[in-house]
């Protein structure tokens, strides 16, 4: 039996696709060659990673988990804690790898809840869907039995069907159906949102990887569940949640929009980068943090010519330096 979603394409809906649709070709038009696109990717990253693990009850702060990006230790966060932060950037570096796959399969799914959930399921098993009953609030998902037949037929949809709607509309459908579903014993939420922003990247919605929507869950978590709820009350009828969804997006691309306008008021703007200056933004990137040995090794220069790529960076504003004259090291600026 073929999943097929229910909706309405309301007034209130239809324009809030519209408007999200007229910010990212805004967007996309700004940041073609603006040289602080990694920054940005960067700071997304870990809005992404802290909203996701906060909504689950994660108590770092956004500045701990850009820490732990960077590969600081933090003195007191609990082994827990900053293990899901740290599964939550793989998990997104694997979204990443294979934003352009283009079958997603059983396989991909588990691979992603075993990143995701290592050693941090309070039950079940990471990366194996579950073999017990689960409940969440007052609602009781299917079956154990029925999670591997439900899971294809939400697969067969996303492979296809999804594809005939806008990227808008068919990452909140995939966000819903899969925790509804809730096919594994623990980690759904993260591994849901994580799912809705892979079908964001593949669709090509956001090829940059600069956009966080779950900072607009995360800023009201009572709201997000309550949105959830409501499509089960209303007998699966998504349209309520399409609204909501949609309106979260444009709420986000506004916000970006509004970070893209401030930094091109700034000199950096001016700077046009040499390619071992675009080389280093891209491994400050991938690295986190490097140190000047690192830094020279890398681009294969000496110290003296390193930092005649890294000053004017640092002019710019888009690289920094952390910590003292011994301890240093580089990183790409937080917007």
């Amino acid at each position: 039996m073929a999943y097929v979603p229910h909706f309405t394409i309301t007034p209130a809906l239809l324009g809030e696709v519209e408007q999200v649709a007229a910010l990212r070709e805004r967007i996309h038009s700004a940041v073609v060659d603006l040289a602080w696109i990694p920054a940005l990717q960067k700071d997304t990253r870990s809005r992404t990673v802290h909203a996701s693990t906060a909504i689950e009850g994660n108590p770092l702060t956004l500045a701990q988990v850009r820490a732990l990006e960077e590969g600081r230790e933090l003195s007191s966060s609990g082994a827990r804690h900053t293990r899901e932060v740290l599964n939550y950037f793989a998990g997104l570096r694997y979204v990443e790898k294979h934003a352009g796959k283009k079958t997603i399969r059983h396989a991909d799914i588990l691979a992603l809840h075993r990143i995701l959930a290592g050693e941090v399921m309070d039950q079940g098993e990471a990366g194996a869907y579950r073999t017990i009953a689960v409940r969440v609030g007052q609602y009781l998902p299917p079956p154990p039995d029925a999670v591997s037949g439900l899971m294809f037929e939400l697969l067969e949809w996303w492979n296809q069907p999804a594809k005939t709607l806008s990227p808008v509309l068919s990452s909140a459908i995939l966000h819903y159906r899969f925790e509804a579903i809730h096919p594994f014993a623990d980690g759904n939420g993260r591994t849901g949102r994580a799912l809705a922003l892979w079908e964001l990247y593949r669709r090509g919605f956001d090829t940059q990887h600069i956009f966080s929507v779950d900072e607009y869950y995360w800023e009201d978590r009572p709201r997000y569940y309550a949105a959830l709820d409501a499509v089960r009350k209303a007998g699966d009828d998504l349209t309520a949640w399409l609204e909501y969804c949609a309106a979260g997006l444009r709420h986000t691309l506004e916000r970006v929009w509004l970070r893209i306008h401030t930094l091109q008021a700034k000199p950096m703007e001016k700077l046009v980068l040499r390619p071992k200056q675009e080389q280093l933004l891209h491994l400050l990137r991938d690295h986190g943090s490097m140190t000047p040995g690192e830094i020279w090794t890398a681009l294969g220069l000496s110290r003296q010519g390193a930092m005649d790529v890294l000053r004017p960076l640092l002019n710019a504003g888009l690289v920094e330096k952390v910590g003292g004259k011994k301890t240093g090291h580089y990183v790409l600026r937080s917007l």
